[in-house]
């Protein structure tokens, strides 16, 4: 593989329950303000309302996001922690383009598992051996396992897969599934709607990036999205229209529910986390087992 020719770093943007850090850092000049300049390169998501690709349980490096960065569109992305840990891991099983966890990130994103409003399901329990909607190998799936494995045993736990945010909460609300898993803006989609949400749960980022991307460079940019963040957590309302874009009208600036975000300084991913969470993918067979936090793991914005 041959990773095309760059003049600057380029960063993924995608959905902003992930990346508003990113977003408001690049909006503000504070990636500008550390001497960095970088081009940002959007993909789609599945929380965009326009979003049409449609993803497999038994595939993750087709996918727009992993295959930009393959290809060497792209230097530096987040995603959910457990969806960052097996792309690093099976990335070099596969002899695609390598790339290592360089942080924790800054976004603990909202996801929450919702039902009809009329549904006979009133506790996640209730799930047991029904099919949960999820985008597969993402943070809806691994945060979904996360919620219904202090319920039911690992063997009752189902997932499928019902295409973007949108359509997901379209199957709920027409019958076809009999919950779905979502992220913001589209909980507060489901709450217009009057689904019933079951368990909600944070999933925090995963920050990934190549071999050639220094820690000098990659400082400065956590540096610029900790600027953010104290903004972000102060107060968050100037930066709902990033969410409402998402959704292409169905939701008012209003009808957000700002509650939900919570943002905080990317930070050294450790060891002992790294054992706890690779150990818990190996578990529900979601990566390959034999990985190591020496060949996974680079925290050089900090050495």
């Amino acid at each position: 593989m041959t990773v095309k020719e760059r003049t600057k770093p380029q960063v993924a943007t995608m959905n902003a329950v992930h990346d508003l850090p990113v977003l408001v850092a690049r909006d503000k000049g504070f990636f500008r303000d550390e001497g960095l300049d970088l081009e940002f390169v959007t993909t789609p998501g599945m929380a965009q309302v326009t979003t049409s690709h449609f993803v497999k349980f038994d595939s993750v490096f087709d996918r727009p996001l992993d295959s930009v960065y393959n290809e060497g569109g792209i230097d530096q992305y987040r995603m959910c922690e457990w969806g960052i840990m097996k792309r690093a891991v099976e990335a070099n099983t596969q002899g695609l383009r390598g790339r290592k966890i360089v942080a924790l990130g800054a976004s603990m994103s909202k996801f929450a598992i919702v039902v009809a409003r009329g549904s006979k399901y009133y506790e996640p329990e209730m799930l047991k051996n029904q099919p949960i909607a999820v985008t597969p190998n993402n943070g809806s799936d691994f945060t979904t396992l996360k919620m219904m494995e202090g319920f039911l045993a690992q063997e009752h736990v189902k997932r499928t897969n019902a295409g973007s945010m949108l359509k997901r909460l379209e199957a709920v609300r027409d019958g076809k599934v009999a919950a779905a898993s979502v992220m913001e803006p589209w909980i507060s989609v489901a709450q217009k709607w009057g689904l019933r949400i079951l368990i909600e749960s944070h999933s925090t980022r995963s920050e990934a990036a190549g071999d050639d991307l220094d820690g000098a460079t990659l400082k400065k940019m956590f540096s610029a999205q900790a600027r953010a963040v104290e903004l972000i957590e102060k107060d968050p309302t100037p930066f709902v229209h990033y969410f409402i874009r998402e959704t292409g009208g169905l939701l008012k600036p209003e009808e957000f529910q700002t509650w939900r975000l919570l943002h905080a300084a990317p930070q050294p991913y450790t060891e002992e986390r790294w054992e706890d969470t690779y150990n818990w993918t190996v578990k529900w067979n979601m990566t390959v087992p034999g990985a190591t936090y020496e060949n996974t793991v680079d925290n050089r914005a900090w050495q």
